[in-house]
């Protein structure tokens, strides 16, 4: 047992750059796609994700981070518990007893809700299953069961796999990624939020015809409605906010607009790599399995943070996380660490509300507001999380917590369901092998129409 848990923690450590193409390669050779095209397809993808990684956290992170730090130490911000950011979340959940084991327990999850046709998605983001290490890991602390964190970790992942069967054709219409699902724990927990309010938004008569878009930006200002000038000009307003001179704010702005460039082009060359392993897969599937409709292959929503809308709305949300954190009653969350991370919560926003930003911006302050509250009760059950893994604490901090995944709603959810006890894991398994059970008819509805077509 020892020994299998000690290659899944060396699979754990070789990260999604390296892990990824190793998987894809995998994939490919079991779809028969061939040993050079497969070998090919996973470094292809292995290289995107270098170039989206180089983007995001050496221009994105180092530009914005200080940014933000700037900000916060120029207006004298200060709260109780300190947003450590998404990378500490994830080593203090898989550092958990779930966490140890999530890996596993994860792939045959994936692989039984294949079999019963129950997900689309062969989901080899494995390495983000610590999202769903996260919940189980604050479940198996505030029920003081290891077995119950196991099982709500399996629930979570299950809900998070069948919103990114359906959110699918989104992703594949709005972000162009054919044969690409999204099960990110984070990012999937916001499609139905974004669905519940894209409804409400077409009720309401006058507010239903607004729409601000970058095409209708385009259309508007031209060539200065296009990606790279809207980085320039959130870079400069960013700047100026945080106090920067005018060199800083020149780098800034041209930090941020090479963020808004280069983002979908290297998403365009994680894609390349991936249609033809995507394709096979489906290819694959139809001809030896009856009643299956398209397959998916899961990944990373970094992918889509390329959008501009998404992009944009995000840099805006930045400066206007701070400020809620600050006014909101009975908030005790700084967000800092995790404010670069703000795209992946509109990555199925985006889309959802086909690349309307009023409606983004909207639905990312509600979340934002709501978030910052479920990020301030989770804290100490966090802390907690971390001290029991040997978490070194920031200095003069109390108490900890994260917008990814802190401010998840669906985290929140899972934990505080376990408040009730067996009754409360028993309501969210009926809700989550409910919710499966229905996607398998959606499913299979799928394949039926594929076939009369």
């Amino acid at each position: 047992m020892e020994t299998i848990l000690n290659f899944f923690d060396f699979i754990q450590d070789l990260g999604v750059s390296v892990l990824m193409p190793i998987v894809i390669f995998l994939i490919g050779l079991a779809f028969k796609t061939g040993f050079g095209k497969s070998l090919k397809a996973g470094l292809t993808v292995g290289v995107g994700f270098i170039g989206l990684n180089l983007v995001i956290n050496e221009l994105l992170g180092t530009s914005l981070s200080p940014a933000v730090k700037e900000m916060i130490t120029r207006f004298g911000l200060e709260l109780q518990a300190i947003d450590i950011g998404w990378p500490a979340t994830a080593a203090i959940a898989f550092g958990s007893t779930v966490g140890i084991i999530i890996i596993p327990v994860g792939l045959v999850v994936n692989i039984v809700m294949l079999l019963t046709n129950t997900t689309q998605t062969v989901n080899v983001d494995i390495w983000d299953y610590w999202h769903f290490a996260f919940s189980g890991a604050l479940v198996a602390i505030l029920t003081n069961s290891v077995m119950y964190g196991v099982i709500a970790a399996v629930f979570n992942m299950i809900i998070i796999m069948v919103l990114g069967d359906i959110t699918a054709p989104y992703v594949e219409k709005s972000l162009d990624l054919p044969g690409v699902s999204l099960p990110h724990g984070f990012t999937a927990a916001y499609a139905p939020i974004a669905m519940l309010f894209n409804k409400i938004f077409d009720a309401i008569p006058g507010v239903r015809n607004i729409n601000i878009s970058t095409e209708k930006l385009q259309e508007k200002f031209g060539v200065f409605g296009e990606p790279i000038f809207v980085g320039s000009i959130l870079g400069v307003f960013i700047g100026i906010l945080a106090g920067y001179d005018v060199k800083g704010v020149l780098t800034l702005a041209i930090s941020l607009a090479a963020v808004l460039v280069l983002i979908p082009k290297m998403a365009a060359l994680l894609m390349e790599g991936l249609i033809p392993i995507s394709d096979a897969a489906s290819e694959y599937i139809q001809e030896n399995f009856k009643n299956r409709g398209k397959i998916y292959i899961g990944l990373d929503s970094a992918i889509g943070v390329g959008h501009p809308v998404t992009m944009a709305i995000s840099l805006v949300l930045v400066p206007m996380a701070v400020f809620l954190a600050v006014i909101l009653p009975g908030n005790q969350v700084m967000p800092f660490a995790d404010l670069a991370t703000i795209p992946w919560m509109f990555v199925l926003i985006t889309p959802i509300v086909r690349g309307n930003a009023f409606r983004a911006i909207i639905i990312g302050i509600v979340s934002l507001t709501v978030g910052l509250y479920l990020a301030t009760d989770l804290a100490p059950l966090m802390t907690s999380a971390a001290s029991n893994v040997g978490f070194a604490m920031p200095e003069g901090s109390e108490l900890i917590s994260s917008i990814v995944d802190g401010a998840n709603p669906l985290s929140w959810i899972i934990v505080r369901a376990n408040e009730f006890g067996t009754i409360g894991l028993i309501v969210l398994g009926v809700f989550a092998v409910g919710l499966a059970i229905w996607n398998r008819r959606r499913i299979i509805k799928e394949a039926r129409g594929l076939k009369t077509e």
